[in-house]
């Protein structure tokens, strides 16, 4: 044995070398590239430029710039008609959609991916590892097998009804991006009323899905329709009191302005308002369909809701836009409670788009993270927890925020100390109200038995995860 072990021993130390020889090169290059870039970050040569890479809205900026120089030389009659920026606006208009466009069919197509791999890793599986390297090709071959796939109409279907939901669940997962705040200068519809916005366009999902259910002729598709739009009628209050919540602290509802205030305070509204971010999560995971509220879908099972009549791409169009919707609940998570594209003071060197980005898919690791790991609620459980719980304490936490915000204006403390009362307040307030309100509800929790996983060690589900990990 030890005979044959000798030529991989000379392989190893042969090898060790150049890797070693290979890696410091690697080292090498990367630090040259990074006092580089800190150079040019530091002596300014990027402020105010096209090229500053941290924003790449200033590049368009200086794009709409030249582009009205040229519209000025157009006929009077012609931009009496169109306008004086015309072109302008139209080139950003294409070229924003089309940056939309093509980061959310990158998004969908990688995400098909990360999210089985992961959810794989916390099943203590692999996840699909069988088509490309790494299973990389597994959504490429998904989605071939989708389209191949027959599209079935049910008997006495609407066919005109049936074709339109897949498409209109579509519109509104794409429009929401537009308000994104991706960097101080990047994002495609700045507007001073981006939180009704927000609110307006995601409450039009709810038609199309009941459309897909209505227009099955099926019963179970109907009730799933009929489940769903309770259940996302319902958490919208409760969403839409978290946001104004961030609208009475900041005094806006433009993205931009809230991101700023965060970054003008040097706080992050999430630390301040615990119960905001709290409630805007939960809700946002009932809007979605996903676990622990994936109550209207039930992805587990045969019947499927409001979409069990749906096959092929129409399918697939249902299970994209969830996904596509989960990142961009990660992105208004950290406009608006995150602090957004900043990260106290780095966002001078690191570009501001980066960060929003991994904060945004951090939220989305969260959501898959409870994909993988809770059960589901029942409808019950989840329509007492939206009105006898999230509702009452909202409104509650509502109107203490008003309070906090008027006596803010009135006081003449630095911010620092301001922000930590209200900080101090709303978490000790957090704190007592869910308790208590949980107690007025009747919940005793002290006199319930907590069962033992007994039949999981019988069973050998926690033994063969410990025998795993331990190998």
């Amino acid at each position: 044995m030890s005979a044959a072990l000798d030529p991989i021993r000379v392989r190893v130390r042969v090898t060790s070398p150049r890797l070693a020889v290979t890696l410091g090169i690697v080292l090498v290059l990367f630090g040259a590239a990074s006092i580089g870039i800190a150079y040019v970050v530091v002596s300014g040569m990027l402020d105010g430029h096209w090229y500053d890479f941290r924003d790449l809205g200033l590049g368009m900026a200086h794009l709409r710039e030249w582009l009205n120089e040229v519209n000025a030389g157009q006929p009077a009659a012609l931009s009496a008609f169109l306008g004086d920026q015309w072109i302008s606006y139209i080139t950003g208009a294409l070229l924003g959609a089309t940056g939309i466009l093509t980061f959310f069919g990158l998004l969908l197509l990688i995400l098909v991916w990360v999210e089985r791999r992961l959810i794989g890793r916390i099943q203590v599986r692999k996840g699909p590892n069988r088509v490309g390297p790494f299973g990389l090709l597994q959504p490429v071959a998904d989605a071939l097998k989708l389209i191949q796939k027959e599209v079935l109409i049910p008997i006495g279907a609407d066919r005109f009804m049936f074709y339109l939901p897949p498409v209109l669940v579509f519109i509104p997962g794409l429009l929401v991006w537009a308000v994104v705040p991706w960097a101080p200068n990047m994002n495609y519809l700045d507007t001073n009323v981006g939180v009704i916005y927000l609110i307006a366009i995601s409450s039009t999902a709810t038609l199309a899905i009941f459309m897909a259910g209505w227009a099955s002729n099926n019963h179970y598709a109907l009730l799933g329709a009929m489940r769903t739009v309770a259940m996302m009628i319902s958490y919208e209050i409760p969403l839409s009191l978290a946001l104004l919540m961030v609208v009475l602290m900041t005094g806006s509802m433009q993205l931009s302005t809230i991101v700023q205030w965060q970054v003008d305070h040097h706080v992050w509204l999430g630390m301040l308002m615990p119960l905001a971010l709290f409630t805007f999560f939960f809700s946002s995971t009932a809007e979605l369909n996903r676990t622990p509220n994936d109550i209207a879908e039930a992805e587990s099972e045969i019947v499927a809701g409001f979409h069990t009549e749906y096959s092929g791409m129409k399918f697939g169009l249902f299970y994209a836009v969830e996904l596509g919707n989960a990142v961009a609940v990660g992105a208004f998570v950290a406009a608006f409670f995150l602090g957004g594209w900043s990260l106290f003071g780095l966002e001078t060197w690191i570009p501001p788009y980066l960060i929003f980005a991994a904060k945004a898919f951090g939220g989305y690791f969260v959501l898959v993270w409870l994909r993988g790991t809770l059960p589901r609620f029942r409808l019950d459980q989840l329509m007492s927890f939206a009105w006898k719980y999230l509702i009452p304490i909202s409104l509650l936490q509502v109107l203490l925020v008003a309070i906090e915000v008027t006596a803010m204006r009135y006081m003449h403390f630095p911010d620092f100390v301001e922000l930590s009362l209200v900080g101090a307040a709303n978490l000790a307030f957090t704190i007592f109200i869910v308790r208590a309100w949980a107690t007025f509800l009747g919940y005793r929790p002290e006199r319930e038995q907590v069962l033992k996983p007994t039949m999981a060690k019988q069973m050998g589900g926690l033994r063969a995860a410990e025998e795993m990990r331990t190998r």
